[in-house]
């Protein structure tokens, strides 16, 4: 039967079954489209990166002896529109059936069904076979549960795929958690070896995007690529960060420092997001590489290191999956502010913000960290509407894909669904930046002061976001403590933060 095979953007894994063998009746098409250049303003190296990688994994599987349909992005038989690609080539070449990766974003899920039902041949849908779990596996283990803790969730993946367990389905080193450990500051010891980095020639791959003219944000002056856009780049960035990086990378994990950028993070979230290498191959190599290297390395850095995969990388898409559409549009804090206008060139005198802003613009990333306590928490305090949020975080960093993006940010970051993803809000006044980070050296405000001058706006957003949110927030257990703090302060006192804080959301180009 001539088959027409489907692969998008985010489904380069060469290993899957599809691949195994050359079958003459198959045809793979990839496009590079404005359907996914357009929906939101990206960062111009994460759409070089996509390019780049989808054009190298279409060379791999020609050289491999497959039958492949590539659209470029200006090329003239290129509809642009992933529903409009399909019928002409269809109708084109007289395919027989097609057939498609379940994909991981809901837009698509839902588009792909559509287009399906409008077609006059048979269409099918099979895994992708890149996570740990399926779509539903997550809701179904939560189901007649009240809460969906990421914890408990970590425990089962822990036990069911038998990682770091000993004995009767025990922890290895008697904890199933060392959080704990992992929140250390970093001040220029241990020395962070250089990177690696791949210089990927990119030029051509640049000159059709200015061709075709796609709005994007950020910055790109080296005309390498430096992330992996290869399954053999993957596997290379994974050894050297089991070589150089994982005997740190717990202990540093949540630090934040003006001068470096990815400290011991491992720089793999792009190939894992494209589905370069698999969330399986990444654990198996570090804990085949720990148990080799035990010796030299605590416990502390591998958990923390798999708790970010199985853990929050699977739990985090089956959350995805579990309460979308409605996800998308939840806003339980009623939030309406506009994102400050700095996020878009790093224009403040904050020195954390300025510092992560530059860093994402400069290079489509940032580290957790930074995302959830630098920008998002200064998102939420400022109340910025959620759609504002999601917007900026979907289209600065190389390895946003809707799945991913979507309840880290709205969920966990802002807290817009009221609590299923994370159990209090994420906020922080500046004492938490100072503490984990070296921000607030050489700063134009005082992360001491609450409402002087130059006090650090942290602090005064910290207690009005309290004060504004008392309604959906006091009967939070994890938040009895803060508001027991703010309601034994003097009223004139909560009366001046809140006119700082009003002053500081009313003119965020200001600070």
């Amino acid at each position: 039967m001539k088959t027409l095979r489907l692969l998008l953007g985010d489904q380069l894994n060469f290993k899957h079954s599809w691949f195994k063998e050359v079958d003459q009746e198959v045809t793979y098409c990839l496009f590079e489209m404005r359907q996914e250049t357009d929906y939101v303003v990206h960062h111009i190296q994460k759409v070089i990166g996509f390019f780049a990688a989808i054009r190298q994994f279409c060379e791999a599987l020609k050289s491999q002896g497959h039958h492949v349909i590539y659209y470029k992005i200006n090329d003239k038989y290129n509809h642009q529109k992933l529903d409009e690609n399909l019928g002409a080539l269809i109708q084109k070449h007289g395919f027989s059936k097609f057939e498609y990766q379940l994909p991981d974003e809901h837009r698509l899920d839902k588009q792909l069904q559509s287009i399906c039902k409008s077609l006059a041949i048979p269409s099918e849908s099979v895994s992708s076979e890149h996570f740990y779990t399926d779509r539903n596996e997550l809701q179904e283990f939560f189901k007649g549960k009240k809460q969906y803790l990421m914890e408990t969730f970590y425990r089962y993946m822990r036990k069911k795929h038998q990682i770091l367990i000993v004995g009767d389905n025990q922890p290895e080193g008697g904890k199933w958690n060392y959080d704990k450990s992992n929140r250390k500051s970093w001040n220029d010891n241990p020395k962070v070896p250089h990177y690696k980095y791949f210089k990927n020639d990119v030029d051509v791959v640049l000159k059709d995007i200015e061709k075709a003219k796609i709005k994007t944000i950020g910055a790109f002056s080296t005309q390498t690529f430096l992330y992996p856009i290869t399954r053999k780049q993957a596997l290379n960035q994974l050894k050297y960060f089991c070589e150089e990086l994982l005997q740190y990378f717990g202990d540093y994990q949540d630090a934040m420092n003006t001068e470096e950028v990815n400290l011991f993070h491992s720089r793999l979230s792009f190939a894992l997001n494209l589905k370069l290498i698999s969330p399986k191959n990444v654990i198996d190599t570090v804990l085949n590489y720990y148990r080799k290297h035990g010796k030299n390395i605590d416990i502390s850095q591998i958990e923390g290191f798999i708790r970010q995969i199985l853990g929050w990388r699977e739990y985090m898409r089956g959350m995805y999956w579990a309460m979308m559409p409605k996800f998308k549009n939840e806003n339980h804090l009623n939030n309406t502010n506009k994102l400050a206008s700095f996020f878009w060139d790093g224009d403040t005198k904050m020195n954390c913000l300025k510092n992560t802003i530059q860093n994402s613009l400069d290079h489509a990333y940032a580290h957790h960290i930074q995302r959830l306590m630098i920008t998002g928490n200064y998102a939420l305090l400022t109340q910025t509407h959620p759609d504002e949020v999601d917007a900026w975080y979907l289209g600065i960093y190389a390895d946003a894909i809707e799945w991913v993006q979507l309840p880290n940010t709205r969920g966990m970051s802002q807290f817009a669904e009221g609590g299923n993803i994370a159990t209090k809000p994420y906020v922080s006044s500046g004492s938490y930046i100072q503490k984990m980070s070296n921000y607030c050296t050489g700063c134009h405000y005082d992360y001491k002061k609450k409402t002087e001058e130059n006090a650090c706006p942290f602090n005064s957003l910290y207690w009005n976001f309290l004060d504004d949110k008392r309604k959906q927030l006091q009967d939070n257990q994890r938040m009895k403590m803060m508001y027991s703090i703010l309601d034994k302060m003097d009223k004139k006192q909560v009366e001046t933060i809140k006119k700082r804080a009003s002053d500081i959301i009313k003119n965020q180009a200001d600070y």
